[in-house]
């Protein structure tokens, strides 16, 4: 591996020498599961999502969110599968291709114990230390016998040869609420033979391990662990037991880093403070990890919502941390390290915390971020945007919410004239209408971040200008996109849908909150419980009814978690398995027919002051349409071109002047990443 050492006074861009590895500055993205294997294994998109790490310039990317060693250890993430000697190649190209870089690759290796469920892989039975059962996956762990814990010591050593024999620089193996750490917790470890007990039975089966493995990889190579060294738990391993842990482990000198978490993660409240979503406290844990860095003189990681850049160099400057992880940081952009390195930290891509990638992982999809559709697309998709070799077009976009923004910021990239027509005095379109709750005003740096790149790259854009089919047709333009989103729609209500008003109305502050609210989410996304936690904080009685069996179905478990304290907190009642049919007036109050989609009957009334309907947007495409005959191609889309990643060449109508199209929820609607990922691959071969 060559490592290109860059002279700065930067604490980032400071080298750091791990044993015999140097790591050419001090940012790292930690091991997560992206959940883009194929059969177990890293193969292109896996492979690709990490190299394009290491084109931006981070010192080291560690893969898998981890790595499973053994068979009764099924994937619950779409882990890849360390236990197979199949991995190694697969490995090796993606660790020889960020070598050649200067990029640093290590592994998370991993027995999920009972993190995981039976009824997958090859149907064993799960397994853990005691048989206490985990929520969030469900499963009735065995109780592990003497012969599974012989067998599973030698699974970790069998799994780090591997990792060894592909050319990794280290790995470091998952504890915290994984089986390691199952044996540590005393809320996990229930057993009344000697791995249980005192501190050292509680680690008899984690040095075993690390003995193996140290017989089968040497002393030279690096080892880790990623570890808990408190709980936060009264059932847990306290703050002291933590550190003494960590003391342990370290005078052992079987490993050589530490990567520190702070929390638990039986089930989805406690796992969203150890990775905080939107609205929660940045970098919550970095204080502690410091603490854990000064009381054991040992090299630290540790990652937990440190998305800015002088957040990670505060981390660095002050000592405590060694390396900082930006790993939602590097989903959102994967060139911080370069742009860093070329003074334009206002060229970073923001993360905004949305989540939206590990809300996806939990689902069982591959990670994406809410607004840079080129990761995990990297074979299809820019990170950045090349100008084109062609002529210069001039290019009229209609609408400056997500999708209009990033089809301005990708066209003026590509060097071409762009005109931005926006009907409000400011950009973002729905956007603005989420972030008027609270807790979500940091998704604004999307449309924020994409309004300044569209400045410095020269988008001529008109606010206040609700354009109209002629104001496009004297402009000459090549290109015509309408971006125009959408408007609420309520199909969802049969009779007297009139009496309602939409989550718009209430999130715009157009519409008050009623005393007596029955809101009808047939969306199952964000909307709806954006427009319910405001209906909720502003005192209102609210009944939330959905047709879904699962609550919020559009919505992963971590994001779901402050909605849902609200909502208990204020007493909000949630009635699933039911539509709203009919709403009729009586008296000044609204009277709902409740509808059961099992018996296909009437299922109850409520008498309410005022309904609020959640129905997703119909698209505002009039203008779409009143230009659809004067283009070249009828606003006709090529699919299979669009997918392949292929310019756009349909000429359907010779006497057309421009090409037309449509994107984002001016088509149907769907979300920000949605109409964000439309606007790139369409513009990006303009």
């Amino acid at each position: 591996m060559t490592t290109t050492l860059i002279r700065s006074n930067d604490p980032l861009l400071q080298p750091y020498r791990l044993k015999h590895l140097t790591l050419r500055n001090r940012i790292m993205s930690t091991a997560h599961e992206p959940n883009y294997h194929e059969d177990g294994m890293p193969k292109d998109q896996y492979r690709l999502y990490h190299v394009e790490k290491a084109k931006g310039g981070i010192a080291m990317t560690m893969t898998a969110g981890s790595a499973v060693v053994s068979q009764d250890s099924p994937p619950a993430f779409g882990n890849l599968l360390a236990y197979k000697d199949e991995i190694v190649p697969w490995l090796k190209r993606l660790t020889d291709e960020c070598h050649d870089y200067g990029t640093a690759v290590m592994i998370q290796l991993t027995h999920l114990g009972r993190r995981t469920n039976w009824n997958k892989a090859d149907w064993l039975p799960i397994l853990a230390p005691s048989q206490v059962r985990e929520p969030a996956h469900r499963a009735f762990p065995k109780e592990m016998e003497d012969w599974d814990i012989e067998r599973i010591v030698k699974d970790y050593a069998a799994a780090a040869e591997r990792m060894k024999a592909a050319g990794l620089d280290g790995f470091e193996f998952e504890c915290y609420g994984h089986l390691p750490d199952q044996f540590w917790s005393p809320a996990t470890n229930k057993r009344t033979d000697e791995y249980n007990g005192s501190l050292d039975n509680r680690l008899r089966f984690t040095m075993r391990v690390l003995e193996a493995v140290r017989k089968a990889v040497g002393p030279d190579y690096i080892v880790g662990l990623r570890l808990v060294a408190d709980e936060d738990w009264d059932k847990g391993i306290s703050k002291e037991e933590g550190l003494a842990i960590c003391r342990k482990l370290k005078d052992s000198g079987l490993i050589d880093f530490l990567n520190i978490i702070r929390g638990h993660i039986e089930h989805d409240t406690p796992l969203s403070r150890v990775i905080p979503v939107m609205g929660m406290k940045a970098s919550p844990h970095l204080d502690f990890a410091g603490e854990v860095r000064a009381a054991t003189r040992f090299p630290v990681f540790h990652a937990a919502r440190i998305n800015d850049v002088a957040t990670a160099r505060h981390a660095i400057a002050e000592g405590k941390l060694d390396m900082v992880g930006m790993t939602r940081a590097h989903i959102a952009d994967p060139h911080i390290v370069k742009k860093i390195e070329e003074g334009r930290e206002h060229d970073i891509r923001p993360c905004v915390g949305a989540t939206y990638c590990l809300d996806r992982i939990y689902e069982g999809h591959g990670a994406l971020c809410i607004h840079n559709p080129a990761t995990s697309r990297e074979a299809t998709m820019p990170h950045v945007i090349a100008r084109t070799d062609g002529a210069r077009k001039k290019i009229a976009i209609v609408g400056a919410g997500p999708a209009g923004l990033e089809a301005a910021r990708v066209s003026a990239s590509r060097g071409h004239d762009v005109i931005l027509f926006e009907a409000a005095s400011n950009p973002g379109g729905q956007i603005r209408v989420a972030t008027q709750v609270k807790r979500r005003k940091e998704l604004i740096g999307i449309a924020d971040w994409r309004a300044d790149q569209c400045e410095r790259l020269g988008v001529e854009t008109r606010y206040n200008t609700y354009a109209e089919a002629d104001d496009l047709r004297g402009l000459g333009a090549d290109i015509v996109l309408i971006a125009t989103g959408g408007l609420p729609q309520n199909l969802a209500i049969e009779e007297g849908a009139d009496l309602a008003v939409s989550s718009w109305d209430i999130l715009s502050g157009d519409v008050k909150p009623a005393e007596d609210v029955l809101l009808f989410d047939d969306n199952g996304a964000h909307p709806g419980m954006a427009a319910a936690e405001f209906v909720a904080d502003s005192g209102a009685q609210l009944e939330l009814v959905s047709p879904e069996r699962f609550f919020a179905p559009e919505m992963g478990g971590l994001n779901l978690v402050p909605y849902m304290q609200n909502f208990v907190s204020k007493g909000v009642k949630i009635t699933t398995m039911m539509r709203v049919r009919a709403l009729k007036r009586q008296g000044n109050k609204i009277k709902a027919v409740l509808w059961s989609v099992y018996t296909e009957k009437d299922a109850g009334e409520r008498l309410i002051d005022q309904v609020v309907v959640e129905n997703a947007t119909s698209p505002l495409a009039d203008l779409y349409f009143d230009l659809k005959e004067e283009s070249v191609n009828r606003g006709e889309v090529d699919y299979p071109a669009l997918i392949a990643g292929r310019p756009q060449t349909i000429r359907t109508n010779p006497a057309g002047r421009f090409q037309l199209f449509r994107i984002g929820d001016a088509v149907a609607s769907r979300n920000i990443h949605a109409a964000i990922y439309d606007a790139l691959r369409l513009c990006k071969d303009f």
